[in-house]
């Protein structure tokens, strides 16, 4: 499985609100059509009052089943409106993303199943 993560800034005339709602309602659905996608997951950053803010606004997961799956689901129709939509909520300018390779570690207590 090949995961592809984006760090998204809001641009920076949206409030936080307006940012986090865009991409849950309109953003996601329309990522989910991209032909090929095999898991999406949304991580928005909540308030901690112990620790500063990141300066980001989200994390997206991409996974597909290989490089080739990817680089068609960039091309599809779906794919391409997907990317274009990006720059309607998020700052072009300090977004980033990278293809990555997850590594899992088993916790002492944990089963080793993901949940939800």
């Amino acid at each position: 499985m090949l995961k592809f993560m984006v760090v998204l800034y809001k641009k920076p005339a949206m409030s936080e609100e307006e940012f986090h709602r865009f991409l849950r309602e309109v953003h996601g659905p329309m990522a989910l059509k991209i032909p090929g996608l095999r898991r999406y997951k949304q991580n928005h950053v909540v308030e901690d009052g112990k620790r500063k803010h990141p300066g980001w606004s989200a994390i997206v997961e991409l996974s597909f089943e290989d490089w080739d799956a990817m680089e068609a689901a960039w091309t599809a129709p779906e794919g391409e409106a997907a990317t274009a939509d990006v720059a309607e909520f998020a700052d072009l300018s300090r977004t980033t993303w990278s293809v990555v390779e997850e590594e899992k570690y088993l916790c002492a207590e944990g089963t080793g199943e993901e949940k939800g």
